[in-house]
């Protein structure tokens, strides 16, 4: 009696026990008691490491807040070269990235390797595009039209015409290309001369020597244009530098603390402003609606509006980015 008394106790406790477990594993169950969603894994990778790319991570950390089925992985392209963003994407690639947004550096010299990646893994071209890879879709600027925005400008603040340099990181990328395509096309008809295009492989000290340079082989310089984020910060360094404030005109890019400082002061004429912020927040929220079946939300170019700034709305637009920065 006892031995089945001690049966009957055994039996009960095995019994609870595997009630709790069933229970501890229904409560790591999703409704209707399925796994949870697993999170999908997706890259955003620069194309070197300026401030521009603050307002990017911004937009990426607001789409994965918004999605919440997200992780994002924001890799910055420390010393702006091709072999390091290589890299990066082989590393992100072994890692098992879903999917991988870039801004991509050399154009013709990585569509090679950039087919490779797309056979692993869903490609986005962002802010600077490989038009001929395998990529799904280009989303940014649509560079051509912000560059003939800046030949507006230029002209604005030549109207007697005048000698102009362009000064960028890397002028075979394709964002500088089309801007530089844009401008020439902004300035056809007009007596403003474009002398050459200088080139500074992202380094900001150099692109301060460049614009230091043009000023003293070309004393009767009108404007200074620069097409990527830095470049307008080290050609006010250099005007200022130089004693030629308010003689040579300056037109850039992007929205740099010290460009936009330099239009409230009016020691640079205008600025035209991508949104990298959206860059960042469409690529995520996009890609994601894509893996999820979504085929319509990346196809072709993608192009995200830019905007001019110039001494009238700066000060508005300060206010704009501080918020966007949380600061």
């Amino acid at each position: 009696m006892k031995k089945i008394q001690f049966l009957f106790v055994a039996l009960s406790v095995a019994v609870l026990a595997s009630g709790c477990g069933k229970k501890e594993e229904s409560s790591a169950t999703a409704p209707g008691g399925t796994a949870p969603a697993k999170k999908l894994k997706l890259a955003f990778v620069s194309n070197n490491a300026a401030n521009f790319w603050s307002f990017a991570r911004a937009g990426c950390d607001a789409a994965a807040k918004e999605l919440g089925d997200v992780d994002v992985d924001f890799r910055i392209t420390q010393d702006g070269s091709s072999a390091v963003q290589r890299q990066i994407m082989d590393d992100l690639v072994a890692k098992g990235v879903d999917g991988i947004a870039v801004s991509v550096n050399d154009p013709d010299n990585q569509t090679e390797f950039l087919n490779k990646i797309a056979a692993q893994t869903l490609l986005v071209c962002c802010d600077s595009d490989a038009a001929l890879s395998k990529r799904v879709a280009y989303i940014g600027t649509d560079n051509e039209a912000a560059g003939e925005e800046a030949g507006k400008m230029i002209k604005e603040c030549l109207p007697n015409g005048g000698k102009i340099m362009l000064f960028v990181g890397h002028s075979d990328s394709q964002n500088a290309m089309e801007r530089s395509g844009g401008i020439k096309k902004a300035l056809e008809g007009s007596n403003i001369q474009i002398i050459d295009t200088r080139t500074d492989d992202t380094d900001a000290v150099r692109a301060q020597k460049n614009a230091e340079d043009t000023l003293v082989k070309y004393p009767d310089i009108g404007c200074l244009v620069g097409l990527w984020n830095y470049n307008g910060p080290a050609i006010l360094n250099a005007v200022r530098g130089a004693g030629k404030t308010g003689a040579v005109k300056i037109v850039c890019f992007d929205d740099e603390a010290d460009t936009l400082a330099g239009i409230a002061s009016g020691d640079i004429y205008g600025t035209v402003v991508q949104n990298p912020f959206e860059f960042g927040r469409q690529s995520v929220t996009r890609m994601e609606k894509y893996l999820k079946g979504d085929k319509t939300q990346l196809s072709g170019k993608m192009f995200i509006p830019t905007r001019d700034i110039k001494k009238d709305n700066v000060v508005a637009y300060q206010a704009e980015v501080k918020k966007i920065l949380g600061n």
